[in-house]
């Protein structure tokens, strides 16, 4: 059985010490708007104990397991445990009845009962199970209102869970080598998105967004879920070489929307991972054909026929999804092949 560490942190405030005594915690009221409440620290244990999140749930414990997501909190109590794990925002907390809650403003103390059910959980649901699964206990900000009614609870609920907005996905990625997170998958990814990007002669200059989304462009997000489909393919290779290799590939495909008419069209997401998963078929015949000379010209070649057994609207025709056009591409693609149809 494992046992629990304890780690006592004081908290020094202006007009006293934090009292560990049981009595109390230092806390400071804020106002914003018509609300008020209080803000503080406290042990990540004790809010395990007290917390539900919801309020018909008479065992905290049981409330947690049954409502949220184990492996998430999983995850958050291994990221406390690795010892480099900090959580610096606030949980967000409505007190019940069975707080007893009371503050004192001389001192700057607040008040409570350390009992089950003491507190409703607004914002932080799988932060607190995961303090729950922790062999650690941190001090950890809080943010505690006093006096809600249920309606009051359930609209701040909503207004906390729907008014944040995560960071985007596409600037995370782009974020992740300032912070030494990445993979070595990740780094080649990023390393050919950018010669995309940046180079003068890719095929796709202009048509990236490397930080968020953005309609008719390929953000960081969707490049790398298109390499991921095809990984298995081009995982030997460093990001000069795949860059190399799929910047003919793809300045093909580029030319032949330009020819139908519809430039823009292999910007958009869907067709774009369409075009990629077609990618190791059209290598291999390449390879095939001419060895490992993946020129311009070769996989223009090995293209050609192809190209003209679509119809324009596949151009164009992203409603099935990628996998479907992709399908749609793979018939097309294979269904004009013979022997005799190879160079000498």
């Amino acid at each position: 059985m494992v046992t629990r560490k304890k780690l006592v942190v004081r908290d020094e405030v202006e007009h006293g010490a934090q009292e560990e005594d049981g009595s109390g915690y230092a806390a400071r009221l804020v106002t914003q708007g018509k609300h008020k409440f209080y803000t503080l620290t406290l042990p990540s244990d004790l809010l395990a104990k007290t917390c539900v999140v919801e309020t018909r749930q008479g065992d905290p414990i049981e409330g947690f397991q049954r409502k949220l997501d184990e492996k998430r909190a999983q995850e958050i109590a291994d990221y406390i445990d690795s010892g480099f794990g900090t959580i610096p925002c606030s949980i967000v907390l409505s007190a019940q009845p069975e707080a007893d809650l009371e503050y004192l403003s001389r001192s700057q103390v607040l008040r409570f009962k350390r009992v089950p059910r003491a507190f409703l959980i607004l914002d932080g649901q799988h932060r607190v199970y995961g303090f729950h699964k922790a062999r650690t206990s941190l001090r950890v900000p809080v943010v505690i209102y006093n006096g809600l009614t249920r309606s009051e609870e359930a609209r701040l609920f909503i207004d906390i869970n729907t008014k944040q907005r995560p960071v985007p996905n596409e600037l995370l990625l782009d974020i992740k080598r300032m912070a030494d997170a990445e993979t070595d998958v990740d780094a080649i990814q990023r390393d050919v998105y950018d010669l995309f990007h940046n180079e003068n002669d890719s095929p796709l200059l202009g048509l990236m967004s490397p930080a968020s989304r953005s309609r008719g462009k390929i953000s960081r997000v969707t490049f790398k879920v298109a390499l991921n489909s095809i990984w298995r393919t081009v995982a030997e290779s460093d990001a000069e070489t795949l860059y190399a290799v799929l910047r003919a590939y793809l300045s093909v495909w580029a030319a032949q929307f330009r020819k139908v008419g519809v430039p823009a069209s292999i910007a958009n997401s869907t067709m774009f991972r369409a075009v990629i998963l077609l990618f190791p078929l059209a290598a291999e015949r390449v390879s095939d054909r001419f060895g490992d000379d993946f020129t311009v010209d070769h996989f223009d070649e090995v293209l050609q026929p192809f190209f003209s057994r679509l119809k324009r609207s596949q151009f164009t025709n992203t409603a099935p999804g990628p996998v479907a056009l992709f399908e749609e591409f793979k018939r097309a693609f294979q269904s004009g092949f013979s022997i005799g149809a190879r160079k000498s």
